[in-house]
């Protein structure tokens, strides 16, 4: 009976400290790089044990946003003792101030060492900016909400589970 009692116990503190690791890990933002070539940027996210029907992607007010809403599998002859794994985690990479970028352009590739690589074509510069001009009313906020709006409809649609093969040094 004591033993009973004390395995109870040590069920409840394991599936306690698991849940208490697994929401610590949903809470914190996944970590990034951001790097920057002659015409693209290029945001890393860890994305442990994510699959490519697990990740959404999208890009807004000058960041790229990644939620990544993993499954746990079934080990057929095992019982779960600590969920110890956040299951839904967020992480946004912010690109430098003024980058200008086609996001419609960009492309995710979900690497086989477990990071996700969100690769964000730089824009043209363009030669001669138009000019705008308001219309009777129109305030510069009203302008500027309608440009982050574009912005926060592009998403990266393309999402591979790639062999990452590359080699070379860093």
């Amino acid at each position: 009976m004591i033993r009973d009692i004390g395995e109870s116990v040590g069920n409840a503190v394991l599936d306690g400290v698991g849940r208490i690791a697994g929401r610590t890990q949903e809470r914190r933002p996944l970590p990034t790089d951001v790097l920057e070539s002659d015409d693209a940027y290029l945001a890393v996210f860890d994305a442990p044990a994510a699959s490519a029907g697990d990740v959404q992607v999208r890009f807004s007010e000058d960041a790229v946003h990644v939620r990544i809403d993993r499954v746990r599998d079934h080990h057929e002859g095992f019982e779960m003792r600590a969920p110890g794994r956040g299951l839904t985690l967020d992480g946004q990479a912010d690109l430098p101030d003024g980058a200008r970028v086609d996001p419609e352009a960009a492309t995710a590739t979900l690497t086989s060492t477990g990071t996700l690589e969100v690769r964000v074509p730089k824009a043209d510069e363009p030669d001669d900016e138009p000019v705008r001009t308001s219309t009777a009313g129109e305030t510069d906020a009203e302008r500027d909400a309608e440009g982050r709006e574009r912005n926060v409809e592009s998403a990266v649609e393309e999402i591979d589970d790639g062999d990452d093969t590359r080699t070379g040094t860093s």
